[in-house]
């Protein structure tokens, strides 16, 4: 009997621990089936990258299209910038500047003359406009003057070729009081920074003259400053019912001494030996022989 219940036993011990065993294994058994069977399905369902790849290079290229017009205007606008930065420091800028002289001038004879002189230019290093009015008033005559109106180029380094044209009034002259000249020239620094004005003047009843104005600046302290000049006129030809003597007409070789109280405002004193070959006997003028004489003077002139 005591051997049956010891069989028993071990036979219910024994089923218990296969069930357990069961129920412990099944748990593995089922998790191992479903992961073989995932990383099967992986492996066989194939995954076309090459669309990935296509996309992404079309996306790039749409944001390089779309940044490329961007940094080309940026760079448009860095160079125009620049490009306007050179033009301003080297010239390309409009100035403007007006020169208003006066002074009188007496002979030893103590005849005097009122001249009065007004110039004006506007435009860029390379291309000006210059206005010039030039008027003398002597006492017991009438007042002449002259105008011209120049287009000034730059063709080399300190030196402008100029040309345009000269009105004159004479109200002295009894026929043709106004007369139209054609002018070309230069304007520059000559050696030594000599200021200079060399034209040809070539008008109506085969008017053909020369003229040279030439000037320079020595400081003898920062305000006070003395300017050698001298002014020339030559004639090559002369029909007009005024005519003058052909060869040198006029010339005039003076030191002016001037303060500059400003650079705006500038009176100053003037000494000058002044010739005159005279003029040639018409049907409306005397013959006139030539004339020596000193000039002395003072003035002022504004700059603005």
């Amino acid at each position: 009997m005591r051997i049956i219940n010891l069989f028993a036993m071990s036979t219910l011990s024994t089923s218990l621990l296969l069930l357990s065993g069961q129920s412990f294994a099944q748990p593995s058994h089922q998790t191992m089936p479903m992961a073989e069977t995932q990383t099967s399905q992986q492996n066989e369902i194939p995954v076309d990258h090459s669309q990935h790849h296509v996309v992404s290079t079309t996306a790039q290229t749409l944001v390089e299209a779309k940044a490329a017009p961007s940094v080309q205007d940026e760079n448009a606008n860095v160079n125009d910038a620049a490009s306007a930065e050179h033009i301003k420091e080297h010239g390309g800028q409009i100035y403007q500047q007006t020169t208003v002289e006066s002074k009188w001038l007496r002979n030893d004879d103590g005849e005097g003359v009122l001249k009065s002189e007004l110039e004006t230019r506007i435009g860029t290093d390379e291309n000006k406009i210059f206005i010039k009015v030039h008027a003398d008033d002597a006492e017991s005559e009438q007042a002449e003057y002259d105008a011209k109106v120049l287009y000034s180029r730059n063709v080399a380094d300190f030196w402008d070729v100029q040309a345009g044209l000269r009105y004159r009034n004479d109200q002295n002259r009894e026929v043709d009081p106004d007369q139209v000249d054609a002018v070309i020239g230069v304007h520059g620094l000559a050696p030594y920074f000599f200021e200079t004005n060399a034209y040809l003047y070539v008008g109506q009843d085969n008017q053909t003259s020369l003229s040279l104005e030439t000037e320079r600046d020595v400081l003898l302290t920062q305000k006070l400053i003395v300017k050698p000049y001298l002014d020339l006129n030559v004639v090559l030809s002369d029909d007009s019912s005024y005519a003058q003597k052909s060869g040198l007409s006029t010339a005039q070789l003076g030191l002016e001494t001037r303060y500059e109280i400003n650079k705006k405002v500038m009176p100053f004193v003037d000494v000058a030996y002044s010739y005159n070959k005279g003029n040639e006997e018409t049907a409306w003028q005397q013959q006139s022989s030539s004339e020596n004489e000193w000039l002395y003077g003072a003035g002022i002139r504004f700059k603005f």
